[in-house]
């Protein structure tokens, strides 16, 4: 078959979906072909997989999903995860000290199942309408679950970057790792954890071959994923640093990226 033992993992937002949050018709039909054809094709995304599930159903992917911006990775035909990455909650300490410093920032810990909103604002209210996630309160000290990320938000992009400033002078911050993953967002990770350490694991597992792994997407976040795949590709609405460590750029999300891609390893414009 033409696509054998290739996996294609995509960024969701800006890559995978239009700017209006849908799916492409031509994008769904290019899928399912590289389906057809022996290809493996999934998503790696920052959400949890209980509210990414509307967009499983469309797009059905033949392999587990990348979830947590790299820290599980989640298999829906079992209804289980195959490997988490816990966060070591001395990262509260880091969230005390950003509560504390910056008024009116938004908090919230985001376990493997649920999303708990610790300390809400406006940017927490756009959260929740984009993804329907109910407006769970409690404080990180109540949480006893495993936590996989702490993102915290605000429309004001200054202020984030404040936030990133205080963490990074913390005197734990070398124990974690951090990541942009919206411009209203960012996000503490476990450290080694981020999409590109993700699509290696995924590779692992499934016994693909790293070098016949493609990784494409267009924020911060895909920055490792792209870098780490074997074929990097980068959207042509990607901001410069993803495009900077890929080695193609094809067209816009809103052009239908994921199926100019499958075109073209089709046609043998891109070897993989």
């Amino acid at each position: 078959m033409k696509f054998d033992n290739i996996l294609i993992c995509s960024d969701l937002d800006g890559t995978l979906l239009r700017n209006d949050k849908t799916i492409s018709q031509r994008n769904l039909d290019a899928i399912e072909y590289f389906k057809s054809e022996g290809g493996l094709f999934t998503f790696v995304t920052g959400r949890m997989p209980y509210y990414v599930k509307n967009i499983y159903d469309i797009v059905k992917p033949n392999a587990p999903i990348g979830c947590v911006n790299g820290g599980g990775i989640y298999d829906y035909v079992s209804g289980r995860y195959l490997w988490i990455k816990e966060l070591d909650k001395r990262a509260y300490e880091l969230v005390k000290c950003a509560d504390q410093a910056v008024d009116d920032i938004g908090i919230q810990i985001c376990t493997f199942d649920h999303t708990y909103f610790y300390k809400n604002n406006r940017a927490m209210e756009i959260f929740r309408v984009l993804t329907s996630l109910p407006n769970l309160e409690k404080h990180y000290n109540d949480i006893s679950e495993p936590v996989g990320k702490v993102l915290f938000g605000d429309e004001s992009e200054e202020k984030l970057d404040h936030v990133r400033e205080l963490l990074l002078a913390h005197p734990l911050a070398s124990e974690f790792d951090y990541i942009r993953s919206e411009r209203m967002l960012f996000e503490i990770l476990p450290k080694g954890i981020n999409k590109g350490s993700l699509i290696i694991k995924l590779a692992d597992l499934l016994g693909i071959d790293q070098k016949r792994t493609i990784g494409i997407g267009d924020y911060d976040n895909d920055i490792e994923l792209v870098r780490a795949a074997g074929l990097g590709v980068a959207v042509a609405n990607a901001k410069d640093e993803v495009k900077a460590v890929a080695d193609y750029i094809t067209v816009s999300n809103e052009e239908d990226a994921i199926a100019a891609l499958i075109d073209d390893i089709d046609s043998g414009k891109v070897i993989i």
